[in-house]
């Protein structure tokens, strides 16, 4: 019984007492309440789309953005000292890094369940900040890629490296 909305004509008495008229109470039908609900979820479907398009395009923005400061510190390290830090494991500041960048963002997960990695002389490369364990499409790394360099994951200083793993390479 409280699935449907029921509609029933109120009986009243005529002013002369005599006739009754039948008078509808204001209610709505239940055609008019679904019409309601449809246009409220496809409200709500936009809604979702475009959250999810602004929450993606933040993470990418966040992405590039630490990739910049991390390789300006990294930059600014090689051109003191003379060298890159050691390489170290992944989501360790490396040698000599501490106080130049900040513990906890390079320490932190990444959006596409990702770690910060420094790598010195591995698959080819002298030095190069990777992103570790990144799940992120190809469309998506391009979006990043953009943000930083020639929008190719297969090019440019943020590539993949030979073994899948992006990367804004610092020295080849």
């Amino acid at each position: 019984m409280g699935r449907y909305l029921w509609v029933v004509p109120l009986i009243v008495p005529s002013s002369t007492g005599s006739r009754f008229r039948a008078r509808r109470s204001a209610a709505f039908t239940l055609v008019e309440i679904m019409i309601v609900v449809v246009i409220i979820g496809l409200l709500a479907a936009m809604a979702i789309s475009a959250f999810s398009r602004i929450r993606e395009k933040s993470e990418n923005t966040t992405i590039a953005n630490d990739l910049r400061t991390f390789s300006a510190a990294f930059e600014q390290y090689a051109l003191e000292t003379g060298g890159w830090p050691p390489d170290t494991a992944t989501g360790v500041v490396p040698a000599g890094m501490t106080g130049r960048i900040k513990d906890a963002d390079w320490g932190k997960t990444i959006p596409g369940n990702g770690r910060w990695d420094w790598d010195k002389n591995i698959l080819g490369i002298k030095a190069a900040i990777s992103l570790l364990g990144c799940t992120f499409s190809d469309a998506r790394l391009a979006q990043i890629d953009a943000m930083i360099d020639d929008g190719n994951v297969n090019t440019g200083r943020f590539r993949r490296l030979s073994d899948g793993r992006p990367a804004l390479v610092l020295e080849d």
